[in-house]
């Protein structure tokens, strides 16, 4: 079994920093692609940012150039830097990762319980 267990979301002033962070667990032989993706009331969940195992990443257009993934192979953790918030950066942050298990050699996608991040005055 695989578990990703997420931290760091909360209340925010626009403008403001968060440092999102999902560490993987269980029965792990590699993590290939991980990343965020998000969901706002009412609407569908989105990609945010994904990172492969060698360091590529990938952003939506809303947060290029604000966000930053970034990934701790050894740790099997991948980090979001969320700067210069805004409101409609509010939703809740789902961590992803398709993970090789020690049971199959196929990868599996895997995702965390959700963390709420509010960006509000």
């Amino acid at each position: 079994q695989v578990q990703l267990v997420e931290s760091g979301g909360g209340l925010v002033q626009p403008g403001g920093s968060l440092r999102l962070s999902c560490a993987a667990s269980g029965s792990i032989f590699s993590i290939h692609t991980m990343g965020w993706y998000r969901q706002a009331p009412g609407k569908q969940r989105e990609l945010v940012a994904i990172i492969t195992s060698g360091g590529s990443t990938n952003y939506a257009d809303s947060v290029k150039g604000r966000f930053t993934i970034s990934r701790d192979n050894a740790k099997n953790t991948v980090y979001l830097q969320m700067n210069s918030l805004k409101p409609a950066d509010t939703a809740v942050y789902y961590c992803n990762a398709n993970v090789i298990e020690y049971s199959s050699p196929n990868p599996r996608s895997h995702w965390g319980q959700g963390t709420q991040v509010t960006v509000s005055s």
